[in-house]
């Protein structure tokens, strides 16, 4: 197999359109906001101090990531797994964060960089209760890149298509793939583990 080299992309990909570079903007306009604004669900990548990378998914409802300014994101961490690898990124890594927002219907998404550092401030954790419960920590993230992806990447795999959904029971419920990789814990069902869940959100 003949892999790719750093001189090769010259060769293989041709430059960027002036549009393309022009549209990464280093603050959030009234476009960024509202998509934010209307975002439930992101992605979050960090990068640790030997290089690897951590991506996780984040969400809440729309607008969970709160906008203070246009160089200023707060995103409330709720309960998960407790592997905190993205926090443990943040605090030993560059600090730098990459994030992916998501609205569900349409085929663009919205990329936003920056320098983040974590926050336990008591004030700040209490102005953003969701779901009955105080976040854990914030992520005060200061924004430094922000620009739109087109849709291509969404339209070619159908991800909001009913036609591409695929049924529940194709997969065993994440409980039941746990179990079965480590012999840890009762396996439980996918209606079982629902229930549980809405009770930790």
């Amino acid at each position: 197999m003949a892999h790719i080299g750093f001189d090769d992309l010259g060769t293989i990909y041709p430059k960027p359109t002036d549009r393309v570079i022009a549209k990464q903007l280093a603050r959030i306009d009234r476009h960024a906001a509202n998509f934010i604004g209307l975002s439930p669900f992101c992605v979050l990548a960090t990068s640790g101090p030997d290089g690897t990378v951590d991506a996780s998914p984040r969400g809440g409802n729309p607008g969970f990531v709160h906008i203070e300014n246009e160089t200023r994101l707060l995103m409330p961490d709720r309960p998960g797994n407790n592997r905190i690898d993205s926090f443990r990124n943040l605090l030993t890594g560059s600090g730098y964060v990459q994030l992916i927002f998501f609205v569900p219907g349409l085929d663009e998404t919205l990329r936003v960089g920056g320098e983040a550092k974590l926050s336990a401030d008591a004030d700040l954790l209490a102005a953003m209760i969701e779901f009955g419960k105080l976040p854990r920590a914030v992520l005060d993230i200061a924004v430094h890149e922000v620009y739109f992806h087109c849709g291509k990447a969404l339209m070619r795999s159908k991800l909001w298509s009913q036609d591409s959904h695929v049924a529940r029971s194709v997969q065993p419920s994440i409980s039941e793939v746990i179990h079965e990789q480590t012999g840890q814990g009762t396996p439980e069902t996918h209606a079982q583990v629902e229930a549980r869940f809405r009770t930790q959100l």
